[in-house]
């Protein structure tokens, strides 16, 4: 490539292109080009990956592109025997709007991610103990990387344990790598097994429980 050295207007070449950029190293695909006026792109193995114009940067990711959060609009009770929740589910709407496309949950409560990535999966449980202080009910989360074929504990947590009557609370959160949106998946559930007497409270305006789904980033 000839390059051009003015003293004036400095050093210049050849435009290039995505797949044979102008400026490389020793990777003739992986570099930078300028295919057109105020506009300079940065291409690794011939695939363009990031654009910069007098309109702005395109093509990498600033910030937080995925968040989400559902909540349990009516109380439920917890039995002997784990239970997962699979309705009145509904996405918070009185206090945040979501960022990118969302969640999506179906009839049996299995969430689904809007797009592959490294996401912080976050639950506050909010019930009440009506007998049997000496043990305490149990909630989880389950993930799974095949479609419910099979899934796995991501994380669970204790709560209700005091005196009867008493209200208790809980929060967990897992990191879940999401490789792809039709495999993982994720589901939440309860049980009480000692007793069967734990409730926890849902209502449509507040957040007694919350789900948050945060994508931080890619995979």
């Amino acid at each position: 490539m000839a390059l051009n050295i003015n003293g004036t207007t400095g050093i210049s070449g050849v435009d290039g292109s995505v797949s044979a950029p102008a400026v490389t190293g020793t990777d003739s695909n992986t570099g930078i080009t300028f295919p057109s006026a105020d506009t300079i792109k940065f291409s690794t193995g011939g695939v363009e990956r990031m654009s910069i114009t007098n309109s702005g940067v395109s093509g990498i990711t600033v910030g937080i592109t995925e968040a989400d959060q559902y909540r349990v609009t009516s109380n439920f009770s917890m039995g002997t025997t784990a239970a997962n929740i699979t309705t009145n589910w509904e996405r918070v709407d009185n206090r945040f709007e979501k960022i990118g496309t969302g969640m999506s949950v179906d009839g049996n409560g299995r969430f689904t991610f809007p797009s592959a990535g490294i996401y912080l999966v976050s639950c506050w449980w909010h019930g009440q103990r009506a007998t049997g202080a000496t043990y305490s009910g149990t909630v989880y989360m389950h993930g799974t990387s095949n479609n419910f074929s099979s899934s796995s504990l991501m994380m669970d947590s204790f709560v209700g344990s005091g005196t009867n009557n008493e209200v208790n609370n809980a929060y967990m959160s897992c990191m879940f790598d999401v490789q792809d949106t039709s495999t993982h998946k994720c589901f939440f559930g309860y049980y009480d097994y000692h007793h069967g007497s734990m409730v926890f409270y849902g209502n449509t305006d507040t957040n007694y429980n919350a789900f948050t789904f945060i994508k931080l980033g890619d995979t």
